[in-house]
């Protein structure tokens, strides 16, 4: 057994979400919004609080209390802001939840949201008018007492202010686990969680910067690393932060990288998928006269690091002023608010048979047995929503489902336990065939999912490959020649597949274990066609169902 403990943690700067936002808005920060013609709209933390305490008041009004939970399905947006801090001020716990982003699969985005609703016990459901339209289903099988409210309909009744103080030991917000291996679980995190893991993630912001701090985030704010690493750690430690939505990113990485330069950004966090991303879709021209020299912390996490990426990454956009030892490969999950080890800073990514993603930030524990990763620490959640049984240990520890092993004090993740590839016997991460894929022509970045099947002589490799949608021949065995060079063993199946048709979670992660589900029942396919008729039958549906 190993054992890592990060430094002391240092005090929290405040009791709770609530007055994190009140200190926030008397500094001159704020948020700022990009939409896709890249035009702004600042919203000041005064300004934000000042909305909130009316948001609050309209909770209160339409008979939301203290405790209740309120679910937000709703875009990067203002929208957004009242709602998740308004619900807080009013002394009831948000639930972020994900909107219908995957349109060709809305039959399973109906299902997972009335679950959530469901396990959560929400009793109101805020969103905004173009995506309300598409929740009748989910509303109609959860039922929520209050029903769905739109925020800017609420806003605009408020007739008075209110904010509740709150307490630590509080719920500030349930988020589900992602649901890599299993559905979504609710995660409970009180103040001191969220608060603790902010602070933690404090002693990384470089203090001695010729600008000041600042942050750029596409990341979806129904996600713990858009939501606490980026959103409520600008409230935390006020700071400027400018927010596109996902999709303006999906559609135009560049503006990613020229909302860092236009800003003198500090920190901007992705997974790794996105740093592919703007490697193959970003053109010289898009970034003229862009510089990304203040690009001090450029976290990557969520998901599995390629060091190849990261080289990509790296000598792609030095020419722009960005300097790799900016890359900071990091390790969290939901159950533990968020942050759990951190690369220390301006060192660099550092590759030992996989990518290190550092040491456990201040106040955290890790325990690395046998393969298996566990964490402790004062921002690990004490139970799951509603899941008593659930719990983690007596002592403290949650056992995280991660694989990894210690090499000269860091952290190194090999894979999920529930993902392993089994081989004649033999135990290999998935990522050791998946990272083989990377480059191959005709190949989507980052979507491609190795699995075991049933064979004549036992299990066999299965890969599951999404194509860019660029008809190249002979792929199939290339796919096999470049997984067999690699890693010596070759695929028994190669399955091409249409782009979107491996299942995902929310936030983008590649399901493994439902792909090997689809695959052996048959029910891997390509989301539906989305057309102006679909669209209009689905919206006849969910009104029908609410």
């Amino acid at each position: 057994m190993t054992l890592l403990r990060g430094e002391p943690l240092p005090p929290s700067r405040h009791a709770t979400l609530q007055r994190a936002l009140a200190a926030a808005a008397a500094s001159p920060k704020g948020l700022c919004f990009l939409d896709a013609q890249e035009r702004e709209r600042a919203l000041p933390f005064a300004e934000m609080h000042a909305r909130a305490r009316k948001f609050a008041w309209s909770l209160q009004a339409i008979g939301i209390r203290p405790g209740d939970r309120v679910a937000l399905v709703l875009p990067t947006s203002i929208d957004f802001m009242d709602a998740f801090f308004g619900t807080l001020l009013a002394g009831a716990t948000p639930v972020p939840l994900y909107p219908p982003v995957r349109l060709g699969r809305l039959d399973e985005f109906h299902e997972r949201t009335a679950r959530m609703l469901s396990v959560s016990s929400a009793r109101l459901l805020l969103s905004d008018a173009r995506i309300a339209r598409l929740l009748g289903v989910a509303l109609g099988r959860a039922r929520p007492a209050l029903n769905l409210r739109l925020v800017s309909e609420l806003f605009d009744d408020a007739r008075g202010e209110l904010e509740l103080p709150g307490a630590p030991q509080d719920l500030a917000l349930i988020q589900f686990s992602s649901g890599t291996t299993v559905d979504p679980k609710p995660v409970a995190l009180t103040h001191a969680n969220v608060l603790s893991n902010a602070a933690a993630i404090d002693t990384f912001l470089p203090e001695d910067l010729p600008w000041p701090q600042s942050g750029v985030s596409w990341l979806p704010l129904y996600h713990d690393m858009g939501l606490i690493g980026c959103l409520l750690l600008a409230v935390v430690h006020p700071g400027d932060m400018t927010l596109l939505g996902p999709e303006i990113f999906l559609a135009r990485p560049a503006l990613w990288l020229r909302a860092i330069s236009r800003k003198r950004a500090t920190i901007s966090v992705a997974p790794n998928f996105a740093f592919g991303l703007c490697v193959k879709r970003i053109r010289d021209e898009e970034l003229e006269g862009v510089d990304l020299s203040s690009w001090t912390l450029a976290l990557n996490g969520a998901e599995p690091i390629a060091p190849a990426v990261l080289q990509r990454f790296a000598d792609r956009f030095a020419k722009f002023g960005f300097d790799p030892r900016a890359l900071t490969p990091v390790y969290g999950l939901s159950e533990a608010t968020l942050a759990v080890t951190f690369t220390p800073r301006r060192r660099g990514a550092r590759v030992v048979r996989a990518v290190s993603v550092g040491m456990p930030v201040p106040g955290m524990e890790v325990r690395v047995e046998r393969g298996q990763i566990a964490v402790r620490g004062p921002s690990v959640m004490k139970r799951y929503f509603g899941r008593e049984q659930d719990a983690i240990s007596p002592d403290g520890w949650l056992d995280t489902g991660d694989l990894g092993f210690v090499e000269d004090g860091e952290l190194f993740i090999s894979g999920r336990a529930k993902d392993l590839v089994i081989l004649r016997g033999k135990n290999h991460a998935p990522q050791e065939f998946e990272d083989a894929l990377d480059g191959v022509k005709g190949v989507r970045a980052g979507c491609a999912i190795a699995v075991a099947v049933p064979g004549e002589e036992g299990e066999e490799l299965a890969l599951l490959v999404e194509t860019d949608g660029v008809l190249v021949p002979g792929l199939e065995e290339a796919v096999r020649t470049s997984v067999l060079e690699r890693t010596g063993i070759r695929a028994a199946l190669v399955r091409l597949l249409k782009p979107g048709t491996l299942p995902r979670t929310s936030s983008g992660k590649l399901r493994r274990s439902e792909a090997r589900r689809q695959l052996l029942s048959f029910e891997l396919r390509p989301p539906g066609k989305v057309t102006a008729l679909g669209m209009a039958k689905e919206l006849v549906r969910s009104w029908l169902h609410s």
